[in-house]
């Protein structure tokens, strides 16, 4: 271990790097809310104004972060199977949303966007490309899988149900108690799907996903490539 001069351990000096890593930690702990420039420097054990001098203010900490986020998801291969790559890489983004929530609304928000995030966009295109689709059916495709990934992973953060495990008290408290005629649907649902054992949300997201990544496969040039058994 290092030490400065008086035999104390010396101080891992700042660095952007390091400044934004540790906002990251502020914002997974406590949310975005809880990220300032105090609470960052109390992270980072220096003073504020050492934050200043690697980030100009609030808003270009989040584009740091965020991009920091996007560097966590997996792409697909430029050359690979379309459909393989696409499945991995959206399991990959909601298992790293499930890691950082708080970014959920931010991915598609911000306009000056890191090198990871341009990286993230061009391989996702890329590989869109290289199965045949048209610039337009990028488009498309690309929308309509983040729009489900992303929407997916804002469910699963806001729910009252966190894994199986909490199924049955949500649920139960959840129906009006002496009113079944008035629910008959509803009550159907929740006692012979919800209420089973086993239950878990987050089992939809392959269900799901599979169904649009299939009906693009049929809209592709090399339609046969891909469907759900690959």
């Amino acid at each position: 271990m290092k030490t400065d001069s008086g035999g104390r351990p010396a101080r891992t000096p700042l660095s952007r790097e390091r400044v934004l890593r540790a906002a990251l930690a502020v914002a997974d702990t406590g949310g975005l809310e809880s990220l300032t420039i105090r609470s960052l420097a109390h992270e980072l054990g220096a003073k504020p104004m050492s934050v200043y001098y690697h980030v100009a203010n609030k808003s270009e900490i989040i584009d740091g972060i965020v991009d920091l986020v996007f560097s966590e998801i997996e792409l697909p291969a430029p050359d690979g199977d379309w459909h393989a790559g696409m499945r991995r890489r959206a399991a990959s983004a909601r298992s790293v949303l499930r890691r950082h929530p708080w970014a959920i609304p931010l991915l598609q928000t911000r306009t000056k966007p890191g090198p990871a995030t341009l990286r993230h966009h061009d391989a996702v295109i890329g590989s869109l490309r290289s199965a045949g689709f048209s610039v337009a059916m990028t488009a498309h495709a690309f929308a309509l899988i983040d729009s489900y990934v992303f929407g997916f992973a804002l469910s699963e953060s806001v729910l009252p149900i966190n894994g199986p495990e909490t199924v049955t008290e949500v649920a139960t408290s959840m129906i009006p108690a002496g009113f079944p005629d008035l629910y008959p649907h509803l009550i159907e649902f929740t006692t012979e799907h919800i209420l089973k054992p086993g239950y878990d949300f987050g089992a939809e997201f392959d269900f799901g996903l599979t169904i649009i990544l299939d009906a693009l496969s049929g809209l592709a040039p090399h339609g046969a490539e891909g469907l759900s058994g690959s």
